[in-house]
């Protein structure tokens, strides 16, 4: 049975999709806050996420701990796994993104499937960059994975991290 509830971040509100056994969805609104119930019980799982999602904005987590279960294809899956692979203040391009999975050609349809996380954030598709080192592609909006690209920067040692 799945479970649905709702998440007040610095970027506006999440949408949180949990079953018994795993995080489902996880996705940025557009919707104005006055508009979402903030204040459905959250027990469990969606809790967790919440706590975690907290943490993450608060600069006192970097890697979520939660069970992940995105619906997609293989080849997306492939590509979710290999964003999981992408640390905490850095970013990679498409063009390594499609190298990482094992052909180059395959930059188009990899740039899909990061286009297709259900997982937003949680799964970082916002730590893949344009080849040139541009922002582009974000579900959530530029203006989101500019914030949580410069959140992760702030939070770097000087000197670590690949950002720009």
């Amino acid at each position: 049975m799945q479970q649905i509830s709702f998440c007040q971040t610095p970027l506006g509100a999440v949408s949180i999709t949990v079953d018994e056994k795993a995080l489902l969805e996880l996705s940025f609104l557009d919707t104005p806050s006055e508009e979402i119930d903030f204040n459905m019980p959250s027990t469990g799982l969606l809790q967790a996420v919440k706590d975690q999602l907290t943490a993450y904005f608060l600069g006192k987590l970097q890697v979520f701990d939660l069970p992940m279960h995105p619906k997609g294809t293989e080849f997306q899956k492939k590509v979710w796994a290999e964003l999981l692979k992408i640390p905490f203040g850095t970013t990679v391009s498409y063009r390594e993104m499609s190298l990482r999975l094992g052909d180059e050609k395959c930059i188009r349809a990899a740039a899909s499937a990061n286009g297709k996380n259900p997982i937003g954030l949680m799964i970082p598709c916002h730590r893949v960059i344009g080849t040139d080192g541009r922002l582009v592609g974000y579900a959530g909006g530029l203006w989101r994975k500019q914030y949580l690209l410069q959140h992760e920067r702030e939070l770097m040692p000087l000197g670590d991290g690949l950002l720009f």
